[in-house]
Order: structure tokens, then C-alpha cells, then sequence
């Protein structure tokens, strides 16, 4: 259940006032999740329903719990766990559920045929590598239709008793698919060095999604809020492609009201096209998150994007309060 509190001063994309900022949780009562799962042994696990599904860091396929209501699918999903480092999942879903909510005109895509395949493997002197398929057929969203295959790396190795290495990788290749009206071949390449210091963890990263100037590689099922700047400019991949050079600090604080450790975070991105080299402009942030209880734990967010070439100047503020029980 979704409430509004105080003045409708936001677009909430259904309620008509498009002269305000986009603010995507309209109010609603619906079903966000409902499914069954069977473990017939440890090596296999089925589930049919709507849920939500999280695969990797969400680049591509995510819940968006950052919303207020999560993005789901309609799926089937199968995992298989032939031991405890390897894992293989093969998802098919015929629906989306999106953050908008099903009164909004681009809430749900119906109809969609989806194929996700993933598999991944952990070895202790490298890291997890993971290979992944991505078949989006979407009728509703018939220019985000494609098929993506690629490698990602992860992981971290101990330097000294309190310095760690941190370290990330992967590379995509996506094409048009299924509903798609057009022809594309295009590339995503990230590379995510860090070190880890005691309680504080910096990394560097380097994340090109390349465009052709008519489009641009999409991720259209991911948590995009995670990346690209929490202003959220950068939701869709511009025509000329996107450029990301950024910066990531992380400081565990400790405990402040309870045992459970306080969390500060800055980041610092730096936009640029790449197909022809523009400036899109700059974003910095900053996040506190101080729990409260066991139960409850409240969170600042501010964020600002300087616009150079690409869309306009942007803050955005956040206050919240997240209990569970």
C-alpha cells in the first residue's frame, strides 16, 4: 500500500501534473508479490509467481526496492546448485510489473516473452566469474527489445591483516531482438579497481555504454537508481552513449544509537558522450544511513548534477525511515 503524505507537489506519472519533477511512487493498493517456491532436493530449486529478482549487482535485471513499490516479474525460474561455488538459473517471464504501478500507461508490460540465463562460479584466488544471456522481447517497449550476452568478474583479495584489494570487471555485447524496429550492435565495458582500508572502501570506476547517435545500449530491467548518479538523469542510455568516470568512498562509522554500524558514502561521477566526446556535465553525492534499532534505521541522501551539455541543473534531497519487522 502506497499513501500519499501532504501537498501532490510531484509528478507521479498518473496523476496529470506534468508541470512538477517526476517523483514515481504514485499512490496504490496492489499485490507485489505472490509465489511458490519447491527445493525437491538441495542441488534444485523451482519458482513460479510474481517476485522479484535480483541478478548480480542489478546492472541488468533488478527490483528497483529503492522505489516504493518493487519492479517484479511474472516468471517461472529454476536454480540449479550442483555445489556450493556454482550456481545456474534460467528465468522465463511474460510480465513486468514496474515501479509506476498498473494504472500508469507504462506500469506493466504485458505480453512480454523474456529468457534470462545465468550462470556463475566462485574460485577463491580469482573471484566469481558469471555468464549471462538476456533475451527481452517487449511488445510494450518495442525500442528496448534486445538480446545481451556477457562476462563479469568480482571479487577481492586480502593484501595485509586490515587492507583489502577490491576489483570488478565485465563486458557485454547487446543487439536488437524480438519487437525491436531497429538495427544495432553495441558494447558495455566496466572496470571497478578499489582497496579497502579498515572501515573505509574507495573505488574508482570506468563504465562505457557506447551509442551510435540514432541508440544506445539499454538496460531496461535494471535498478538503474545504483548507477549513473542518484539524480537520476541518466535512467535511459542517451542516442550518443554514456561515459561514467567515477569515484566511490564508503566509512563504515561504527556504532552510533546501536550496535549495528552507521554508514557514510560519497560519490563523484564525471559525464561524457561516447560517440562524439561531449561534456553531459557532473553529479556528487552524499548518503548517511544511521540504524536506529534492531528494527528501524532512518537514511539522508543528497545529490547535485552541474549540466553542461545534457538535460539541466538538479538536486535532490532524501529523507526516510525503513522498518521491518
Amino acid at each position: 500500500g502506497i499513501v500519499q503524505l501532504g501537498p501532490e507537489d510531484y509528478n507521479d506519472t498518473v496523476n496529470r501534473r506534468s508541470a512538477f519533477p517526476v517523483v514515481a511512487d504514485p499512490s496504490d493498493v496492489l499485490l507485489n508479490q505472490a509465489f511458490i517456491r519447491w527445493q525437491p532436493v538441495r542441488q534444485l530449486e523451482l519458482i513460479g509467481g510474481r517476485q522479484a529478482i535480483n541478478l548480480d549487482n542489478q546492472r541488468w535485471i533488478g527490483s528497483v526496492d529503492w522505489r516504493q513499490n518493487d519492479q517484479t516479474l511474472d516468471a517461472m525460474r529454476a536454480v540449479i546448485l550442483p555445489n556450493s561455488q556454482t550456481r545456474v538459473e534460467y528465468i522465463h517471464s511474460w510480465r513486468v510489473n514496474r515501479v509506476f504501478g498498473p494504472d500508469s500507461a507504462q506500469g506493466i508490460w504485458r505480453n512480454s516473452d523474456i529468457h534470462l540465463l545465468r550462470g556463475s562460479a566462485a574460485f577463491p584466488k580469482v573471484g566469481t566469474i558469471s555468464a549471462y544471456g538476456f533475451w527481452l522481447d517487449l511488445p510494450a517497449a518495442p525500442t528496448s527489445s534486445s538480446r545481451t550476452l556477457g562476462l563479469r568478474l568480482t571479487g577481492q583479495q586480502a593484501i595485509t591483516g586490515n587492507v583489502t584489494l577490491h576489483y570488478a570487471a565485465e563486458f557485454a555485447r547487446q543487439r536488437a531482438h524480438g519487437a525491436n524496429p531497429t538495427r544495432f550492435s553495441h558494447d558495455y565495458l566496466l572496470i571497478e579497481p578499489g582497496i579497502g582500508v579498515g572501515p573505509v572502501t574507495a573505488r574508482v570506476g570506468y563504465e562505457r555504454l557506447s551509442g551510435d547517435g540514432n541508440t544506445a545500449l539499454q538496460t531496461p530491467l535494471a535498478t538503474l537508481h545504483a548507477f549513473n548518479g542518484w539524480t537520476d538523469r541518466f535512467l535511459t542510455t542517451p542516442a550518443n552513449g554514456l561515459l561514467d568516470l567515477y569515484a566511490d568512498v564508503q566509512w563504515r562509522l561504527g556504532p552510533v544509537l546501536t550496535n549495528a554500524p552507521a554508514t557514510l558514502r560519497f560519490q563523484a561521477h564525471d559525464f561524457n558522450a561516447t560517440r562524439t566526446a561531449a561534456d553531459y556535465g557532473r553529479e556528487y553525492g552524499a548518503w548517511l544511513t544511521v540504524p536506529i534499532s534492531r528494527q528501524i534505521s532512518t537514511s539522508v541522501k543528497l545529490s547535485h548534477y552541474d549540466a553542461d551539455t545534457f538535460a539541466t541543473d538538479t538536486t535532490k534531497f532524501w529523507l526516510s525511515v525503513d522498518a521491518r519487522f
